[in-house]
C-alpha cells in the first residue's frame, strides 16, 4: 500500500507543480501561446496589441486590448478580423497533457471581412503555417495541428462584410454571433442576430461536419431565419461556395415587412398576389446564383399556384416558369374591383379613380406559362385560360393562347407598360361571344343580347381606370347573328311612334368603330330584321360613360313600298339613357316631297297677298323679298319729296 500512496503522492505533487506554474505563467505569454496556436492552425498572421490580462481555471486565457487576424494572401481588402477588445481561452486540462486547444474566442465590436472569388477561393478556407490548404474529412483527417478547432466563438456588435466577386458588396452592422462547435469533426450550432435595416433578423442553423463545411465541402444544413414577423427555413445540404439544395419553406404574413427587415426593397405587391405568402418547394441554388424550384406550392394570400421555376438572381431576377392555378383573382392588380368594374354601382359612380400600382412589373424579367381554371380581372371574367406572360423591363405582355370567356373563346394579346408611366394596349379577337354578359361587365350595358365575333385593337394610358378609359384610342369591328335589343320595340315604334319598353328581335348586326380620347364613334351600324332594317351612328363615351347615338329603323314595306324610317335618339348616361323618336328627322326622311309641295303652296299664297295689297311683283331674277323691299323704299322716297312741295 505504501508504494500506491507514493505513486498518488507523486502525481499530486506533479499536478500541484504544474498548476502553480500556470499561476506564474505571464499573461502576455498565454496570449502569445494563443496567438501562435491560431497562426499555426490557420496560416494567418495574428497580432495582439494593448493591455493583456490573464484568466485561470477552468479556462486559461487572456483578454487583450486589440486582436487582428490576417486575411488570405490574395486579399487586398485588409484583415479578416480586427477587434479592440477580445478574449482568447485555452483548455487548461489539454495544456496539462501537453496539448494546446482553443476553447473560446470572444470579441466586442469587431470587423469581420469574408471574401470569395469565382475561381473557388474563399478567405475562410485556411492553411497551416507552411501554406498548405487545410481540407479535412471524417474518413481522411489531416494533421491535427492544421485543423482549426474553436469550441465556442462569441461576437457582439460586429460589422460583417461579405465580398463575393461579381456580386454587390454586403455589409451588416450590429451583428451578434455565437458558434458552438464542441467536436472538431462534428456539427456546429450557429446563432446570429443581424440588423441590416435596424430590425432584428434572427438566424439559427446547425451545420454537419463543420470543419469540412468551412473548407468548401457540401454538408448537411438546417437553418431558420425569422424577420419582420415571417420565417424562412431550409433543410438540406449546402456549401460556403453558395451551393444549396433541400426543402424550402417560406411563411410571410407580410411580404414587405420581411423584405425590408432583411434590407431589401419592398415590392408593394397587391393583396392575393404576394402581399402575404406561404411557400413550399424543393430548392436548388448554385454558386453562380441560379435558383431552381420544383414541386412548388404557394399561397399568395388567396390565390393558390403550383408548378416549377428557374430563376437567375444576378441583377434583376430572370424567371422561366410553368405554373398552374385554380380560380385566380387578379382584381387587386387590375383595379377592377367593385369600385372600378362594369357593375351598375360602378356605372353610377363612374370609373374608379384609385391609383393602379404597377411597380411590381420591375420586380422580374422573363417568361411565365400559366394555366388557370378561371381568372377574375374585376371588369372581365374569364374561364379556362392558357396564357404566356412575357415581362421585360417593366413591360408585360399576356399572350392569350386559349381563353374561354362569355360562352366563346378569346385570343390575342394584352400589354401593360410601366416604363414611362402606365399604359395598356393590345389586340383581342373574340369568337362566339355572348354580348349581354360581356357588355354588362365592361360597361354596365345589358340591353343587347346575342352571340357573335369581335375584334378590337386599343391603346390607353393613365394611373387609374378612369384615366385609362378617358384616353382610350383604337378601332374594332363587331358581327352578331340573331339577337335582341331590350328596352326598344321597333314594331311599336313603327306603329304608334312609341318604342320604349318591349324587345326587338334582329337577324344580324354588323358595325365597325374608331376610338379616340375615350370616345367610341360608329357610323355604319346595321341591324337586319325580317321586315325592318336599322342603321345607326353616333358616339359612345367610354370615359364619361354616356351615349349620344341615333338609330334609324326603316319599315321596308311601308309607305307604298318606299319604306318608313323613324330615327330614334339614345342620349344620356349609361345607367339611365333616354330613348325617343326624332320627329323632325321623321318628317325630313319620309315626307320630303310633301313638305316641298306644302312650302311651295305657302310661298305662292304669300306672293299673291303681297301683290294684291302692296302691288309688289318680282322682276326676272328678283326674289319676292327683294321686290317688297324696293317697293317700300320707293314709297318712302315719294313721301319725303312731298316735304319740299
Amino acid at each position: 500500500m505504501k508504494w500506491i500512496k507514493r505513486i498518488f503522492g507523486g502525481i499530486l505533487i506533479a499536478i500541484v507543480v504544474i498548476v502553480v506554474s500556470l499561476f506564474f505563467l505571464p499573461a502576455d505569454r498565454i496570449a502569445q501561446i494563443a496567438a501562435e496556436q491560431i497562426r499555426t492552425q490557420t496560416g494567418r498572421d495574428v497580432k495582439i496589441t494593448g493591455d493583456v490580462s490573464m484568466t485561470l481555471w477552468p479556462v486559461l486565457g487572456a483578454s487583450v486590448g486589440g486582436l487582428e487576424v490576417g486575411n488570405a494572401e490574395w486579399s487586398r481588402q485588409g484583415a479578416m478580423l480586427t477587434a479592440k477588445n477580445a478574449a482568447v481561452g485555452i483548455d487548461a486540462l489539454a495544456l496539462l497533457r501537453g496539448e494546446i486547444s482553443i476553447t473560446n474566442i470572444e470579441a466586442t465590436s469587431p470587423t469581420i471581412r469574408l471574401e470569395s472569388r469565382k475561381d473557388g477561393r474563399a478567405s475562410w478556407q485556411f492553411s497551416d503555417a507552411s501554406g498548405e490548404a487545410v481540407i479535412e474529412t471524417e474518413t481522411a483527417p489531416s494533421r491535427e495541428a492544421q485543423a482549426i478547432s474553436i469550441k465556442r466563438l462569441e461576437i457582439t456588435d460586429a460589422t460583417l462584410i461579405y465580398d463575393a466577386e461579381g456580386s454587390d458588396l454586403v455589409s451588416y452592422s450590429g451583428v451578434d454571433l455565437e458558434l458552438d462547435w464542441p467536436e472538431r469533426l462534428g456539427h456546429a450550432d450557429i446563432s446570429a442576430t443581424l440588423r441590416p435595416a435596424g430590425q432584428d433578423v434572427d438566424v439559427q442553423a446547425r451545420i454537419d461536419g463543420f470543419s469540412g463545411f468551412i473548407a468548401g465541402q457540401v454538408q448537411g444544413v438546417s437553418a431558420n431565419i425569422a424577420a419582420g414577423g415571417g420565417t424562412l427555413s431550409l433543410n438540406g445540404r449546402a456549401s460556403t461556395a453558395g451551393d444549396v439544395a433541400g426543402k424550402l419553406a417560406l411563411n410571410l404574413p407580410n411580404t414587405d415587412n420581411f423584405l425590408t427587415a432583411v434590407g431589401l426593397n419592398a415590392l408593394d405587391l397587391p393583396s392575393a398576389l404576394g402581399a402575404s405568402m406561404d411557400l413550399e418547394a424543393d430548392v436548388t441554388l448554385t454558386s453562380d446564383r441560379r435558383l431552381s424550384l420544383r414541386g412548388m406550392r404557394v399561397d399568395l394570400g388567396g390565390n393558390a399556384i403550383s408548378g416549377a421555376a428557374d430563376v437567375s438572381l444576378n441583377g434583376v431576377p430572370q424567371v422561366n416558369a410553368q405554373l398552374s392555378a385554380g380560380a385566380l383573382d387578379l382584381t387587386s392588380a387590375t383595379g377592377g374591383g367593385s369600385a372600378g368594374g362594369g357593375s351598375s354601382d360602378a356605372v353610377n359612380a363612374g370609373w374608379s379613380k384609385a391609383r393602379i400600382d404597377a411597380s411590381g412589373l420591375a420586380a422580374f424579367n422573363g417568361e411565365i406559362g400559366l394555366t388557370a381554371t378561371s381568372i377574375d380581372l374585376g371588369t372581365f371574367k374569364l374561364g379556362t385560360t392558357r396564357t404566356l406572360i412575357k415581362n421585360e423591363n417593366s413591360r408585360i405582355v399576356f399572350e392569350l393562347r386559349e381563353v374561354q370567356a362569355y360562352g366563346g373563346t378569346v385570343s390575342g394579346q394584352f400589354v401593360m407598360n410601366n416604363r414611362n408611366g402606365l399604359s395598356v394596349g393590345g389586340k383581342i379577337f373574340a369568337n362566339s361571344i355572348s354580348m349581354k354578359p360581356l357588355l354588362g361587365d365592361a360597361a354596365g350595358i345589358t340591353r343587347l343580347n346575342g352571340a357573335g365575333d369581335a375584334e378590337v385593337s386599343f391603346l390607353a394610358s393613365g394611373n387609374s381606370v378612369q384615366s385609362i378609359m378617358n384616353s382610350m384610342s383604337g378601332k374594332g369591328a363587331l358581327k352578331l347573328g340573331k339577337g335582341t335589343i331590350e328596352g326598344l320595340d321597333l314594331n311599336a315604334l313603327m306603329g304608334n311612334g312609341k318604342g320604349s319598353g318591349g324587345t326587338t328581335v334582329f337577324d344580324s348586326l354588323v358595325a365597325t368603330f374608331d376610338m379616340k380620347d375615350g370616345n367610341l364613334r360608329n357610323d355604319d351600324l346595321l341591324f337586319s330584321l325580317p321586315n325592318y332594317e336599322a342603321r345607326g351612328k353616333g358616339r359612345v363615351g367610354l370615359g364619361a360613360q354616356d351615349i349620344d347615338y341615333v338609330f334609324t329603323p326603316t319599315a321596308l314595306r311601308a309607305n307604298s313600298g318606299q319604306g318608313l324610317a323613324i330615327p330614334v335618339k339614345v342620349t344620356g348616361p349609361w345607367a339611365d339613357p333616354k330613348i325617343r323618336p326624332d320627329l323632325k328627322a321623321v318628317i325630313d326622311l319620309n315626307f320630303s316631297k310633301e313638305k316641298e309641295r306644302i312650302e311651295q303652296r305657302a310661298r305662292e299664297k304669300v306672293e299673291q297677298k303681297l301683290k294684291d295689297e302692296l302691288g309688289v311683283s318680282a322682276q326676272d331674277g328678283q326674289s319676292l323679298e327683294d321686290a317688297a323691299k324696293d317697293k317700300v323704299e320707293d314709297k318712302l322716297k315719294r313721301e319725303l319729296l312731298k316735304i319740299f312741295d
